[in-house]
């Protein structure tokens, strides 16, 4: 199976991230609702379909994750293959006034009933989605509470659930405590004068609040001028989808801003704000972290957000704060731990900026203390295991990585590196 241009252009590029995107995080004056768009994401769609169909057995567990597939289990239905499908939504789920601009809002929304299991990030996400279903589709029926919800209507039932992701914190903290990491550490602090470091790590996008972020630095300059020469902002910023005008447009707005608090606050052997536009490796990013005393973590809204898990996993000195927007799904789990702030509130967070700046030792382990240890307990293992125990009733130790699907066998024999001895 091979997609064209068209294809990418119209599915990824336009329905999945001219139109789901945007939408699911509030933001529908982005959206860009073209009637080809919708066509050639249920095309496509229906080929990933005829791909698991031609790849999977009857018997087996079929796991669609994220937007772009949403139809897949529709599809299959339709063409009257019969799979055990769940699906997990990696974005926010949006509230019906925002949800009912799609123009195609009822068939999105069948489109996962047609799932056995459907997982969201927080309660927040499924709530929307089942206030969604009563306001389109009201004989399908919401009972249960709890993680777990039915919805049901004649005989057909569905579960939903809330079902936070995670990281691998037990990865993340030993790579923080590895030498190699320890070498890098070394290195960026003789680079760096030993004044606070805040660091902000996100994928070019618009969801993320970057732009606002920076803002808020230079007004907690401005506001606070005692944190001048005290404090340096860090922002790394992931290339994605540059062909995009919009994300084009974003690049250049942080760079503007940048060069705008660095213009008004720069002294010698000072510079507040390092931009960094460029992919990280590993062990470096785990450097960073572990170099920065503030993580600020703000996105206008995000499914989780798991720079702020991976963050508090390297502060394996229970050190640092982590500021952290209430619109971020992580928001639910860690809210007791971090610093909350509202990410369109430029003012509050400077003075979020100052407060982490100024908190005392003691308070900073205590609340980093109670973060990881949530972090450590609830870690991807967990959220596989939770979720494939609610969805199928298995465990995920039924799940040997042995026993694979046929299609992965197809894949490494036709892979590149397969042929290469």
């Amino acid at each position: 199976m091979g997609l064209s241009r068209e294809d990418v252009d119209s599915f990824y590029y336009g329905f999945s991230n001219e139109v789901v995107w945007p939408l699911f995080h509030d933001l529908q004056t982005r959206c860009r609702f073209e009637p080809e768009y919708w066509k050639s994401y249920r095309r496509v769609n229906g080929l990933f379909a005829r791909a698991v169909s031609r790849y999977t057995r009857a018997e087996d567990f079929v796991w669609v994750h994220d937007y772009q597939m949403i139809p897949v289990a529709s599809m299959l239905r339709s063409s009257g293959v019969k799979r055990n499908c769940v699906f997990f939504l990696h974005i926010p789920f949006p509230p019906p006034d925002i949800f009912l601009k799609l123009p195609w809002r009822e068939e999105l929304l069948k489109d996962f009933l047609e799932y056995d299991f459907v997982g969201f990030q927080t309660m927040r996400d499924r709530r929307n989605f089942t206030d969604c279903l009563r306001a389109l589709i009201p004989d399908w029926r919401v009972s249960g509470r709890g993680p777990v919800a039915t919805v049901s209507s004649g005989g057909r039932r569905i579960r939903v659930a809330a079902m936070p992701i995670s990281i691998d914190y037990r990865s993340f903290r030993d790579m923080a405590k590895s030498a190699r990491v320890s070498r890098i550490l070394k290195d960026l602090k003789r680079q760096l004068p030993r004044e606070k470091i805040a660091i902000g790590v996100d994928r070019l996008d618009y969801t993320k609040g970057i732009p606002q972020r920076i803002r808020a630095f230079g007004e907690a300059l401005r506001s606070f001028p005692e944190l001048r020469e005290r404090i340096t902002f860090i922002q790394i910023v992931v290339p994605s989808r540059e062909d995009v005008p919009a994300y084009h447009e974003l690049k250049e707005e942080i760079e503007r801003l940048v060069s705008s608090v660095n213009g008004e606050f720069s002294t010698p052997g000072w510079v507040p704000v390092h931009y960094m536009y460029k992919s990280i490796p590993r062990e470096e990013l785990v450097a960073y972290y572990r170099l920065a005393d503030i993580a600020l973590v703000t996105p206008l809204k995000d499914g989780m957000n798991l720079v702020a898990k991976e963050y508090c996993a390297c502060q394996v000195d229970d050190d640092g704060v982590l500021i952290l927007g209430e619109f971020a799904g992580a928001a639910a789990q860690m809210h007791r731990g971090a610093i909350l702030v509202n990410s369109y509130d430029i003012q509050g967070m400077a003075k979020a900026i100052n407060e982490a700046v100024n908190m005392p030792v003691e308070k900073r382990k205590g609340r980093m203390r109670r973060l990881r240890a949530g972090i450590r307990r609830q870690n991807v293992f967990w959220w596989v295991d939770n979720y494939l125990r609610a969805s199928t009733g298995k465990a995920l130790v039924d799940f040997p990585e042995t026993d694979m699907a046929p299609v992965f066998h197809a894949l490494i024999r036709r892979s590149p590196e397969s042929q290469e001895g």
